[in-house]
């Protein structure tokens, strides 16, 4: 059934419509991947950690309407692959709507929605073309789906920590926000 493949990784032969999804698919993927990669790296304030969060945010949209034509075309192929479009679209819907509510404990709802979604798009990446990529192709099937996580869950679990902690300078207690 593959057509042919593209950087080693084989492209299905489902159609024109499928391909054009596919294609739309992984430029908003790489999208959302160096934008959300902006996000978390940026300082937490006005600026790039905004403006890269929208770009991952309309990316991940994209992601997930193509993960969504492309599993109505080949449904028994794909569906697990719109199950987790799903949950990354929702993690990262999550994490939105918890930094505009702006109520008590926002940080940390947004923090985990969206860290929570990146785990997600990896996740998907990993499941769908983890057995044609070079290493990764030498390890177990359950591990495309639980090595995202094993590596993301840390880092947000210590970004909260960081968040809830700030470092002491000279002994004193940093300045209180009012």
């Amino acid at each position: 059934m593959p057509a042919g493949d593209v950087f080693g990784l084989p492209v299905p032969d489902a159609g024109p419509v499928f391909a054009a999804a596919l294609a739309v698919h992984v430029v908003s993927g790489l999208t959302a991947v160096v934008a959300g990669a902006l996000a978390a790296s940026a300082r937490k304030r006005a600026g790039r950690h905004p403006r890269a969060g929208h770009v991952y945010l309309w990316a991940l949209g994209g992601v997930f309407a193509t993960a969504a034509v492309m599993a109505a075309i080949r449904w028994e192929h794909d569906a697990h692959l719109l199950a987790i479009a799903t949950v990354a679209a929702g993690l990262a819907a999550y994490g939105w709507w918890a930094r505009r509510r702006h109520r008590p404990g926002w940080p940390p709802r947004h923090a985990i929605g969206l860290g929570g979604s990146y785990i997600a798009l990896f996740t998907g990446f990993y499941v769908d073309n983890g057995p044609f990529l070079p290493l990764w192709n030498r390890l177990p099937h359950w591990t495309y789906w639980v090595l995202p996580a094993a590596v993301g869950v840390p880092l947000i679990w210590r970004a909260l920590h960081r968040f809830n902690h700030p470092r002491r300078t000279g002994g004193q207690d940093p300045p209180r926000r009012t």
